[in-house]
């Protein structure tokens, strides 16, 4: 189970100790270490470890710099801890036990997310902007697979209906300690500022058990959310029609092969990958106006933005409602235009999501592939980056720089190349279980086309050993205290520093 050392953890642990023969499971202790809060942070992995010793319970352990990731990456302080802590947990998951260890194979990591965790999430959610997919917060329980059946493991919560109060009065009966993390006190973060200002003043000045129900709320929708995605999984495969679009016929095989990607000649091969990678379907699709329009307008949202996810066109809520304003009061023949060069086309019996050509030169972009010396630089104008490898002696690791950004220069044959990742590409980022496509890595983190395509990777041979964004392969971690090699990439309106 994930212990942070702070209440719901600790609790939870305890609370699983009690019930394990009766439940008949072997537990370990999982801790990730953020280093946010500099020896704070070192001393909750420190009392986390002692807590797994003092019950004779195995511990597994790791440790990111979070701030650099998030920085890196763009992204807030609390998505890059969740991306990295997670990414920890499947990791373990993941993990193959040999017929020697005697340890026993994870299935199930279990975390202390709380009823006062879901409310405060449901309530973030709402105060955003949210549909029902969002309203139904934090999930009890998720599954995680490596693209094989039955899934590996799963991620469970199973005090998300206890109250963080009642956990907090179990702990002191017990006379066990916890840990407070001085950043839940910090108002910088959105999430403290709800929990000490926004949910405090609703129980006290409309409803005491506000937190109940927007924890209820969630329920409901994913209850509401299942039902749904049952009825989408239907409507793509009968209600709506998928064809090639005109500018495709060309090129097609004539094989006969059933409608999923555009069939494309076999001396057509790099426009196909192309195709295919550029867009998550390359394909019209159509629905019946009259049977549209006669359904109730949750069915027409659901049915729009299905298409729109289905097809990869990033569709908000002003484009679905604009779409259905059209699909009624537009003219025959008329076009909408929409997101990514998509078209939305009326016709007297149907409507017609229409592809953009993805032949164009200016839809397909041009591969490219560039030298990286070792020391040295390329200049990649197609992402708009300098990228750098630089050597990194030992005595100039410590002051300010990852070990787990470095790479071992032993590990490496041979030249690097600085390219745009090709269809099949695959790479290894720490605290990840396998191997996984880049084009999956990329959807993951939602990098939108164009910019998807373009995303530089370092190869060495036919190997990837660097990609934007992503931590090293552990294989390829650097040894502490030897020389190593860092990538460094830097905006072209910039200068590198020498």
């Amino acid at each position: 189970m994930a212990v942070s050392g702070g209440i719901d953890s600790v609790a939870l642990l305890r609370l699983l100790l009690e019930l394990r023969a009766e439940l008949g499971i072997v537990l370990s202790v999982v801790h990730f270490n953020h280093r946010l809060r500099g020896t704070e942070s070192d001393a909750d992995q420190e009392f986390v470890a002692n807590l797994a010793r003092d019950h004779d319970l195995e511990f597994h352990t790791d440790s990111d710099d979070v701030a650099a990731q998030a920085a890196e990456e763009h992204i807030s302080v609390e998505a890059a801890a969740r991306e990295l802590r997670y990414g920890f947990f499947r990791y373990l998951l993941g993990e193959e036990s040999s017929p020697d260890d005697r340890r026993a194979a994870i299935n199930k990591v279990v975390t202390g997310h709380t009823l006062d965790d879901q409310a405060e999430t449901v309530l973030l959610r709402l105060i955003r902007g949210t549909g029902l997919k969002g309203l139904g917060g934090i999930h009890p329980r998720i599954l995680v697979d490596d693209d094989a059946e039955p899934a590996s493991g799963e991620i469970v919560r199973p005090l998300l209906g206890t109250r963080r109060r009642e956990l907090e009065q179990y702990l002191r009966e017990l006379n066990q300690p916890w840990r407070d993390d001085a950043s839940n006190a910090s108002a910088k973060f959105t999430r403290n500022r709800l929990r000490q200002l926004v949910l405090p003043l609703l129980e006290r000045e409309f409803n005491p058990a506000v937190a109940e129900n927007l924890a209820e709320l969630s329920e409901i929708a994913r209850g509401e959310e299942d039902y749904w995605e049952n009825e989408i999984a239907g409507w793509l495969g009968t209600t709506v029609h998928w064809s090639e679009p005109d500018w495709s016929r060309g090129l097609s095989s004539g094989s006969g092969a059933p409608p999923s990607l555009v069939q494309i000649q076999p001396h057509n091969s790099q426009l196909r990958d192309r195709l295919q990678e550029f867009s998550p379907l390359v394909m019209n699709a159509s629905i019946s106006r009259v049977w549209l329009l006669a359904e109730p307008v949750a069915v027409q949202r659901r049915l729009v933005k299905a298409i729109g996810d289905h097809a990869g066109i990033p569709l908000e809520f002003k484009h679905v409602e604009e779409i259905l304003r059209f699909a009624e009061d537009g003219e025959s023949g008329k076009e909408l235009s929409l997101p990514l060069g998509w078209k939305f086309k009326r016709e007297p019996e149907g409507l017609v999501f229409v592809t953009p050509d993805l032949r164009t030169q200016e839809r397909i972009p041009q591969d490219y592939e560039y030298e990286l010396p070792v020391p040295g630089r390329a200049t990649v104008p197609e992402a708009g980056v300098l990228i750098e490898a630089l050597r990194i002696t030992p005595e100039s690791q410590a002051p300010g720089y990852n070990p787990q950004h470095l790479l071992d220069p032993e590990l490496l044959h041979g030249e690097l190349k600085v390219r745009n990742w090709r269809p099949g590409d695959r790479f290894w980022p720490a605290h990840t279980k396998s191997l996984k496509k880049i084009k999956e890595l990329l959807q993951e983190r939602r990098i939108a086309q164009p910019e998807r395509r373009l995303w530089p990777v370092i190869a060495n041979g036919h190997e990837i050993v660097w990609v934007r964004g992503f931590l090293a392969p552990a294989k390829l971690r650097a040894k502490s205290g030897q020389d190593a090699i860092l990538i460094r990439e830097t905006p072209l309106t910039e200068s590198p520093a020498s």
